[in-house]
């Protein structure tokens, strides 16, 4: 009878580890498809941008086609995770570039559309800073659990394995140079 307990406690604790790991994948899945709905709200804000910036400048097409380009990768539904996150990095380095370049266009500075479409895309850029918060910490409970004991004896039966944390771009983690925008 004893030995009956027993096995029906390891069983018990073995399902309720195996509940709990299956929920922290699943609000890692959830988390990252918050990310997903947000940058397809900064892509479609793309083509808007690129139209009105094109009325105004000239010297902007092969920034502006790459831009295109990069949108049209990302949204194509053939790239993974990581490449959506790397077509991500690229884009913003890009579209940065581009509102650096606006100053260069009084005009279009001063376009009322360009001004709410500017102001929609910082609203995004905060918005996807906050999902990816969001995922890192939902990816460091999951990795938490499956790698602290007694988690990591189920882990390892149930083949759990570590999720990466989306990490800043070695790029953006350089400090800007005022010197530098300004002389561009």
């Amino acid at each position: 009878m004893i030995i009956v307990i027993i096995i029906v406690v390891i069983l018990l604790i073995g399902i309720f580890f195996y509940n709990s790991l299956i929920a922290k994948k699943n609000q890692v899945t959830n988390a990252f498809s918050a990310i997903d709905v947000m940058l397809k709200k900064r892509f479609d804000l793309i083509p808007n941008l690129v139209e009105v910036v094109k009325q105004y400048t000239t010297y902007e097409q092969g920034t502006l086609t790459k831009i295109v380009e990069l949108r049209a990768k990302a949204i194509s539904g053939n790239v993974n995770n990581a490449e959506k996150a790397e077509l991500d990095a690229q884009l913003s380095s890009s579209i940065k570039g581009l509102m650096v370049n606006v100053e260069n266009y009084p005009d279009l500075k001063a376009n009322t559309n360009f001004i709410n479409l500017q102001t929609t895309w910082t609203e995004s850029e905060e918005q996807i800073a906050a999902a990816r918060r969001t995922y890192n910490s939902s990816v460091t409970d999951y990795n938490n659990s499956i790698m602290m004991f007694p988690g990591s004896l189920f882990a390892g039966i149930l083949n759990f394995q570590p999720i990466a944390v989306l990490e800043t771009a070695a790029e953006e983690r350089k400090n800007i140079s005022a010197k530098e925008l300004f002389n561009n």
